[in-house]
């Protein structure tokens, strides 16, 4: 497809806002891909960690760049080696693009494969009216998914996947941290049968929402002693499991202490800088298993999301916050650092959206 777009571009190799276009190409496809035309686009932290240029943008992205991840389409062309995706299809997309070759991926790990490459960070990317992706790193999306809730695969997966991996059925789970994520491990946790969720979070509004996506019982942290709290809570013995949302050092060390003896701490918020633990008397002594999430099983988990968000507990207007046009960021950035909740969703056209 030839002619112009839209789009946000990260410009330079330093902070700075991103920079909104109406001209830049159409992506030519390569023959093992798709070219996509977006429909809505989520903002994502990792944006935000590009705009200011930190230091884990700095190792992985070479500007100009277009950022954005989150995303869901239709497709309107596919490369020529391309067999399983045909024009018209609608599809979200894995923002981790595996090699398919090394140790990882040829042994079922793709998620975490060692040459991976990235959708929206080391790729352009879905903040704009075009996106090309390899052909094996989108998701079919079924006729009832709408394109708002199928651009939240991605991001919402990272819950689901900590849920997986914190094996919740039957267990009494902790999640800490109430923002789109945390609300979705609530979810998970409710609906893979999880016997009490507990949640707890430093803002009263997001443990209301917490309630009402499944969670049993809410805690502020902020004004509690949590542990403490959680002993009451299960007769001195501590949760089953915690999953832990916020990547924040108190958070993960109390998370630790929350959890039984022969218990599990799922880690899938990412902390910005090292984390100190007592070891030796939270963890070891107790035997309690730790472990990291990073994104989504491919694709196993998207399929265990559709199964959440089509289930009782799963409210996507409890997700979203607000919605505004690609040219709009900085209202959506000015909306995001304002403490408004949900997930900012852009869409690529042209003219703002009344908010």
């Amino acid at each position: 497809m030839k002619g112009t777009m839209c789009g946000l571009v990260k410009e330079s190799a330093a902070p700075g806002k991103f920079v909104y276009h109406t001209d830049l190409p159409i992506p030519q496809i390569n023959d093992d891909e798709v070219l996509i035309k977006i429909h809505c686009t989520a903002v994502c932290g990792t944006d935000l960690h590009i705009m200011d240029w930190d230091k884990w943008s700095q190792a992985r992205i070479k500007p100009p760049l277009i950022p954005g991840h989150e995303t869901a389409g239709d497709i309107v062309e596919v490369g020529k080696d391309v067999r399983d995706r045909k024009v018209g299809d609608r599809v979200s997309c894995e923002t981790h693009i595996p090699c398919n070759r090394c140790w990882f991926c040829k042994n079922g790990l793709p998620h975490i494969c060692k040459d991976v490459k990235l959708f929206g960070v080391t790729e352009n990317g879905a903040f704009a009216e075009y996106a090309k992706i390899r052909a094996d790193s989108t998701f079919l999306l079924d006729d009832d998914i709408s394109y708002e809730t199928a651009c939240l695969f991605e991001p919402m997966g990272a819950g689901v996947h900590g849920a997986e991996s914190a094996e919740v059925a039957g267990k009494t789970v902790l999640v800490s941290g109430c923002g789109p994520i945390g609300l979705t491990a609530i979810s998970a946790s409710k609906t893979f049968g999880a016997k009490l969720v507990i949640a707890c979070d430093l803002v009263d509004e997001r443990l209301e929402t917490a309630r009402e996506m499944g969670a049993d019982v809410v805690l502020n942290s902020g004004k509690c002693n949590l542990v403490e709290e959680i002993q009451k809570l299960t007769d001195g013995i501590g949760v089953d499991a915690a999953i832990d949302i916020t990547g924040a050092e108190p958070a993960i060390s109390a998370s630790l202490r929350c959890v039984r003896a022969a218990g599990r701490l799922v880690c899938v918020g990412l902390p910005t800088k090292n984390v100190t633990l007592d070891l030796t008397n939270d963890l070891i002594y107790r035997e309690v298993e730790m472990t990291g999430v990073s994104g989504r099983k491919i694709w196993d988990t998207w399929t265990d999301f559709e199964t959440v968000m089509k289930g009782p507990y799963y409210k996507l207007d409890k997700v979203i916050g607000r919605r505004f046009a690609l040219k709009e960021f900085d209202k959506a950035l000015e909306a995001i650092q304002s403490g408004v909740p949900g997930k900012m969703i852009l869409y690529p056209w042209k003219e703002p959206l009344e908010v």
